[in-house]
């Protein structure tokens, strides 16, 4: 119970304040099962990209952080191919940093810092990580041509299922 009224009240806020370029919803009936959008910030490769995200919030929550990945794409050294994301905050202690007096919106707002500000020294894609470490421009095209293929609004709108399973194929085949 104590988790339903927490949920609800974070998602009010969601609603009412959201943190800027960060939307975040209840998916269908279920109140452990959101999304989340966050719009890529000004000056980065993934400005003006639209990054949809899932949050499945575990029943032992607050105590245990909601699972969070990226369902869009996304060309970073610290998310890898599934959408997974390597994050302090996302995990428990004592490899992480979730406390209970987190909520939903500062770990959305911690991920649209760390798509600002990538860690190449904690990677999930090491290669990634190497060519942001040792050859940013290529890195910055890189992630500005994912951003525009799979991010845009108007890629977003035409995007197919077959697309997708397609990135999945091409992503799993260049990082095995």
């Amino acid at each position: 119970m104590q988790r339903a009224s927490r949920l609800k009240r974070e998602l009010q806020l969601l609603t009412t304040e959201p943190p800027p370029g960060i939307t975040c919803w209840q998916n269908g009936n279920h109140i452990n099962d959101l999304r989340a959008q966050i719009l890529g910030c000004a000056n980065t490769p993934y400005e003006k990209g639209v990054f949809d995200l899932e949050v499945v919030v575990p029943e032992r929550y607050p105590f245990e952080p909601p699972k969070m990945r990226f369902l869009t794409p996304i060309y970073h050294p610290n998310i890898d191919s599934a959408g997974r994301i390597c994050l302090d905050v996302l995990r428990l202690p004592p490899k992480g940093a979730w406390r209970p007096s987190l909520n939903i919106a500062t770990l959305l707002t911690s991920i649209q810092i760390l798509m600002n500000e990538p860690n190449p020294d904690d990677p999930l894609m090491a290669d990634i990580s190497s060519e942001y470490k040792y050859n940013k421009q290529a890195f910055l095209k890189n992630a500005r041509q994912w951003t525009e293929k799979y991010a845009s609004q108007t890629t977003m709108e035409q995007r197919t299922d077959s697309e997708i399973l397609s990135w999945e194929a091409y992503i799993l085949a260049r990082y095995e």
